[in-house]
């Protein structure tokens, strides 16, 4: 099999658009190794760069951060490592960083697929050599590109005799794993779906692909970071193909690790392509916004639904932020479209791929009689950034920079507490002669009783408060014992007014929220009366009213159903 050595000056031409397919990040790990004396082998598949450990000794001699074996090996030695995922390889980088006088002279590879709970020996026959013995040098990378493998699971790294090698990535395209059900949520940008990352303005602290890793990080270098901006109006921006053209839902956004750096806001636009894109000469004219910008909060995770997705599939998201800033993970939920088959690297046309997708989400989001449409309106975990538009979420934070910028935090209770001030502030527009007073008030709330065979419940009735806004606050399980038990969540529904002074039930929002979570709606939001999943919950409700029952203290509005239904999707404990 032919193969090229690559210029380390064309490595963002050649790899930029692969994955790293033996990574630590996405679970590559070593299976077996001939010989580890001096540095152990699993320095070959971490995410750093090899630092130099220049004058550090241990017990066994200079320190390396690499896979070092011992002198004078008759044969050679060997590492046989299991891909993160199935893919196709396309080429390797075989780092010899700080390895000087030590390092491997030369180096071969072999590829091989197999069961992923199984451990080839180093003889198995089933091994296929894909880059022939090659010279290495000292403390330097070296680049070569192969044809596109087979799929497979299993590299093994020969080095002739012996010596160092820092790093060894192995490059490729990942081959993707779908539901085998069409309508089943599932992040169509992560990496083992065949997502990956083809455009970034700016990776300066951390490279844009970490993004669609799985997990969640272990620090700050895991995920996407750029540098700062000088610029009035900056704003930096990855480009993703989705692993599957798809009906897009919900986004989650992950600011982990980032306190004080994470960007103040973002926006997502979507695209439908057939063909790959040249993202040098693309014209942004194709976009279309799902997610309008939208401010963001440190160290957490984020959820917002996606708007203009209905009927539509998209090939690529243009995730942007302001104006800079660093995240860890994007993950884009959605539905396969029903009877595609493209994935990640193909340019399969997708014309069909459409037609079914608009097919599916009418099917699931629309028809069931000919006078009656149903709508299901995923409800997402709670967030003060998603809720925003509607109130205050009203939780202490464990660690106070996860707090919403601008929170006011200080000790109490001689230093046996935080406080945090003022979270959300009492509202009233009463007229003074009306007599209307704040108090407090409490509700022992049951639990829901009309969640559907297929976890969705309808949505019959929404109110709102024209004069004040209203905190509802846990306090504990109605029978007065402890809110000790995960089961204990309520939903959370809201609408701004509309246009015929009703809800725009076009544009409803749906939160899951934990008893540690309190709310507050804003003067005039529709929102659904407090509704309790699991097990009973008392309130404390604090608000400003008058007390008789008039239309002026709460307006009740009743969803007759008649042309079109609401069904919240509830998610599982």
């Amino acid at each position: 099999m032919s193969f090229q050595q690559v210029p380390l000056d064309n490595f963002t031409d050649v790899f930029s658009a692969t994955t790293e397919l033996s990574s630590e990040a996405i679970g590559g790990q070593i299976v077996s190794v001939s010989d580890e004396f001096f540095a152990e082998a699993f320095h070959l598949l971490l995410v750093e760069p090899a630092p130099s450990l220049k004058g550090q000794f241990g017990s066994k001699g200079a320190l390396y951060s690499g896979w070092e074996t011992r002198r004078h090996n008759p044969a050679h030695d060997w590492c046989i490592i299991r891909l993160g995922t199935t893919g196709t390889i396309s080429g390797f980088d075989i780092d010899t960083s700080h390895f000087n006088g030590n390092e491997a002279p030369q180096a071969s590879v072999e590829i091989l697929h197999g069961s992923p709970a199984e451990e080839p020996q180093v003889n198995d026959a089933r091994w296929t050599e894909v880059l022939p013995r090659v010279d290495l040098g000292p403390n330097s990378r070296h680049l070569f590109t192969i044809p596109d493998s087979a799929a497979v699971n299993y590299v093994k790294l020969n080095m002739y005799p012996d010596g160092g090698i820092a790093r060894f990535r192995v490059y490729g395209h990942v081959t993707p794993v779908f539901p085998s059900d069409s309508l089943e949520l599932f992040d169509l940008a992560h990496v083992f779906a065949g997502g990956r990352l083809e455009y970034t303005s700016d990776q300066h602290f951390g490279v844009g692909s970490n993004l669609i890793l799985p997990g969640r990080g272990k620090n700050m270098g895991c995920g996407w970071e750029t540098k700062r901006s000088r610029i009035k109006g900056h704003k930096d921006w990855v480009i993703i193909k989705l692993g599957v053209a798809g009906i897009l839902e919900h986004v989650e956004i992950d600011t982990e690790h980032f306190k004080g750096n994470f960007p103040e806001s973002c926006e997502i636009h979507a695209l439908f392509a057939e063909t790959d894109v040249d993202w040098k000469t693309y014209e942004d004219r194709d976009w279309t916004v799902i997610l309008s910008r939208t401010k963001l909060g440190p160290h957490r995770q984020h959820y917002f639904q996606l708007e203009n997705t209905e009927g539509k599939a998209y090939t690529h998201i243009k995730f942007t932020i302001y104006p800079d800033g660093g995240l860890q993970r994007i993950r884009i939920m959605g539905r396969r479209s029903s009877g595609s088959s493209s994935v990640a690297g193909s340019s399969m046309p997708l014309s069909s791929s459409v037609d079914a997708a608009v097919s599916t989400a009418q099917e699931t989001q629309s028809a069931v009689s000919t006078s009656t449409t149903t709508t299901i309106v995923p409800v997402l975990p709670l967030t003060p950034e998603a809720f925003a538009p509607f109130g205050q979420v009203i939780e202490a934070y464990n660690d106070d920079a996860a707090a919403p910028k601008g929170t006011k935090i200080t000790p109490a209770n001689g230093g046996t507490a935080r406080k945090f001030h003022k979270l959300s502030l009492l509202e009233s527009a009463y007229s003074p002669d009306v007599g209307a007073t704040a108090g407090i008030s409490i509700y022992r709330c049951q639990p829901l009783k009309e969640v559907a065979g297929d976890g969705t419940v309808e949505l019959k009735v929404l109110e709102r408060h024209q004069f004040t806004n209203q905190a509802f606050i846990p306090m504990g399980q109605g029978s007065g014992e402890g809110l000790n038990d995960p089961g204990h969540r309520y939903l959370v529904v809201v609408a701004k007014n509309g246009a015929d002074d009703g809800p725009d039930l076009q544009n409803i929002r749906a939160f899951i929220a934990s008893t540690a979570q309190g709310i507050v709606y804003r003067t005039g939001i529709w929102h659904q009366p407090m509704t309790v999943l699991g097990k009973a919950i008392d309130f404390a409700c604090v608000e400003t009213q008058i007390g008789d029952g008039s239309v002026a203290d709460c307006e009740i509005l009743e969803l007759d159903g008649a042309a079109s239904v609401l069904r919240l999707r509830i998610p599982k404990a």
